[in-house]
């Protein structure tokens, strides 16, 4: 005969274990970044909306996605800010931050902010739009607004992993470093979707696009890494930005769909998908290497300069033949390298379907010189950011 065992009475210290796990908001720190990826995928989903059928409606399930994921991060931050300042634990008293006489970690402060400036932009878009027209632009006022809002979404992300890796020990602490990981590659892909018009492939021959490339990606890949309390940090970040952006370049394609703004001049079935993603995985390959061998042996604007070469040397290494290939061989003309997925509004004329690129008379050396000079500027200050972030237990 089988015997049932007697239910187990709950004891004091099972309460106490409980309000431990309760207070740790490990819950909090998968939802923020969890919120932080329902944004950029929502991001890459509406400018491929915009690519595809144009400039609809806000009711959209991009626009939805994106907004969602600004309210989840809001209001789970207004919750752990309201507990922090209601019935705060010793922890929150050590570890808040006061803003207005309410207290909670800096990173749930940086996600309300960006939520209101993502709820804000909503209307503003509506507005411009009724007022300029059905634009397919992604840098414009109303975005930039979003765009910010976004940011903060995902810096907050990052804040909050950052201060649970920084008070955390052991396999906890590799946990939310991987955490921290992922939304340092989110904070990546930011910049790499905002700065989408100055890195079409047909650019990629020319000074411009290495100089504002190296304005922004050595800072986020070396402060991601200076913070981190694993290694590859910088390789890591930079292959969750490319294996997030491939997963949805290969993904939203197979979805059909037609434009339903005109003109039209390029004939559209399915999704148009954003290009292939910067290969910045190689430079960030190399700022880790050089990390490994130099940070903390010599000064930090010796280390700058030194990142600052490998960086803008790897990516002309890798960036310059590839996008060769993407833009002049047919091999890459497939949904594979997703190098002949055009726009609706492409003319005949247009230079990415007439497979060349658009040179901007600058001499490469010239362009090596000053591309060097701005990346070890940001690797500078990236280093600063990185050293600050390694120290954040709030």
């Amino acid at each position: 005969m089988t015997s049932i065992a007697a239910p187990r009475r709950v004891v004091a210290s099972d309460v106490k274990q409980f309000s431990i796990r309760v207070g740790d908001r490990a819950w909090y720190a998968y939802a923020v970044v969890v919120a932080a990826v329902c944004v950029m995928v929502g991001v890459y989903w509406d400018i491929s909306w915009h690519m595809t059928i144009g400039r609809d409606t806000f009711w959209t399930p991009a626009h939805l996605l994106i907004q969602t994921g600004g309210l989840v991060a809001g209001f789970s931050s207004g919750l752990v800010v309201l507990k922090s300042t209601i019935a705060p634990s010793q922890r929150d008293i050590a570890t808040g931050v006061r803003v207005w006489g309410f207290r909670g970690p800096l990173g749930a402060w940086v996600c309300i902010w960006g939520c209101f400036a993502m709820v804000s932009s909503a209307p503003f878009d509506n507005w411009w739009h009724d007022a300029y027209g059905l634009d397919v632009k992604i840098v414009s006022p109303p975005h930039v607004v979003l765009a910010l809002g976004i940011y903060s979404i995902v810096n907050g992300a990052l804040l909050l992993t950052l201060a649970k890796q920084n008070r955390s020990e052991g396999a906890k602490r590799e946990r939310f470093a991987w955490l921290y990981v992922v939304s340092g590659g989110l904070l990546v892909m930011t910049f790499g979707i905002f700065l989408t018009e100055y890195s079409v492939r047909f650019l990629q021959h020319g000074a411009e696009f290495y100089r504002v490339t190296a304005i922004f990606f050595p800072f986020a890949l070396i402060a991601v890494a200076r913070g981190a309390k694993v290694k590859w940090a910088a390789t890591r970040a930079a292959a969750v930005y490319m294996g997030v952006m491939l997963a949805l370049m290969w993904i939203i394609q197979r979805f059909p769909a037609t434009p339903k703004l005109g003109p039209i001049y390029q004939p559209v079935t399915h999704m148009v998908a954003m290009a292939w993603p910067l290969w910045l995985v190689v430079p960030a390959y190399g700022i880790d290497r050089v990390r490994q061998r130099i940070a903390g042996k010599v000064p930090m604007l010796i280390e700058a300069v030194a990142l600052g070469v490998v960086f803008a040397a790897l990516l002309v290494a890798v960036q310059w033949p590839w996008s060769w290939f993407m833009v002049r061989s047919s091999m890459a003309r497939n949904w594979f390298f997703n190098a002949d997925n055009f726009v609706y509004w492409a003319t005949p004329n247009y230079v990415d379907r007439a497979h060349r690129f658009v040179s901007d008379g600058n001499s490469f050396g010239r362009a090596a010189l000053v591309t060097v000079g701005v990346a070890s500027v940001s690797s500078f200050v990236g280093l600063a950011w990185g050293s600050w972030m390694a120290r954040v237990r709030r």
